[in-house]
């Protein structure tokens, strides 16, 4: 790839992304979504300051995310109709700096720190690690469940249409509120579920079972994936939980999972794999490091990982929803020493 000096200094303007965080977190997308408005209307609507919203407005017209047409009256463009919470995906989700997406975001400040210690930068911004931080803030938590459930519904019809009649048990490890879970019980009747995750989530998760009428056919265990996990699946999920560990607490984490399910079972890892030389998947590799110390494994890395496990090399299926499925078989080593 050649790059010229404008190339560069496009790469090197800040600004874009933080205005566009600005009036998503604001949400003037919808707030002009029924007209034309002025600054001082879209102020108070938003509690702002008239005058430097108006200063915002009018530079966000100049990226095409609004129009100007006429002196102090704000229209929405196409562009900007995306960061509407009508609009389609959860990029308004994503991007809001008053909830965990945009903070995640934020924690990129920290890069140097982690590039120059290998470890999170997230502390070196916020003070404390991600997970503590999420759990400090209600609402914040609140939108990192939103995000993942976003997630979720994008993934879970992908994967529930495998082939699950060899499944007896699954136990999904590290899974949240359970829709995950949920969606695969419904689909396929003949299945039990035993879902793992941090206690207070685990009680979030046997609410939500119950009241999908899904009790009678799954436990949930309040507990931590990094001392133990539950015995008796033939089947161990783990989705989006590997790639926020660095390779020692990964390697730990896939083995222990490999060692419950026993050499007859399987251990099921769904994240996004990307090529070698992806792009996106660059970027996300940093992302895990300054968020968790984490690492986005390509194919290769996943079997390096296995071989550290003591496990023999994974297979690999991609979803049409752009994640894949990496399949190890279970051992009879504990394979977490």
């Amino acid at each position: 790839m050649t790059l010229r000096r404008g190339d560069i200094s496009s790469m090197l303007e800040v600004l874009p992304p933080f205005a566009i965080r600005v009036a998503a977190t604001l949400r003037l997308s919808d707030h002009l979504g029924d007209g034309p408005r002025s600054a001082g209307e879209l102020a108070l609507a938003t509690g702002a300051d008239a005058d430097a919203l108006g200063r915002l407005l009018r530079y966000l017209c100049s990226l095409g995310l609004y129009r100007e047409d006429a002196p102090d009256r704000f229209a929405l463009t196409p562009a900007g109709r995306m960061l509407t919470g009508r609009s389609t995906g959860d990029l308004r989700q994503w991007l809001d700096l008053d909830g965990a997406g945009g903070r995640m975001d934020l924690a990129l400040a920290g890069l140097l720190h982690a590039v120059r210690t290998g470890g999170p930068g997230y502390p070196a911004v916020f003070d404390r690690p991600f997970w503590d931080d999420l759990a400090a803030d209600p609402a914040r938590a609140a939108s990192f469940d939103e995000l993942m459930a976003a997630k979720s519904a994008r993934v879970v019809p992908d994967l529930a249409a495998l082939d699950w009649a060899g499944v007896r048990h699954v136990v999904d490890v590290g899974g949240g509120v359970g829709r995950t879970l949920g969606a695969l019980l419904r689909a396929h009747p003949h299945l039990r579920g035993t879902l793992l995750d941090r206690p207070p989530v685990a009680e979030q998760a046997r609410r939500q079972l119950a009241e999908a009428g899904l009790a009678g056919r799954c436990a949930v265990v309040g507990g931590s994936f990094l001392t133990e996990v539950p015995a008796g699946g033939d089947a161990y999920l783990l989705f989006d939980i590997l790639h926020n560990w660095d390779d020692e607490t990964a390697r730990e984490i896939l083995g222990r999972c490999a060692a419950a399910a026993g050499p007859a079972g399987r251990v099921l890892v769904v994240e996004e794999v990307p090529a070698d030389d992806d792009r996106n998947g660059r970027a996300m590799d940093l992302k895990m490091l300054v968020l968790f110390g984490g690492r986005q494994r390509t194919e290769a890395g996943f079997a390096a990982l296995a071989a550290k496990a003591g496990l023999g090399a994974p297979t690999v299926r991609r979803l049409p929803c752009g994640f894949s499925v990496v399949e190890t078989a279970g051992t009879t080593s504990r394979g977490d020493g």
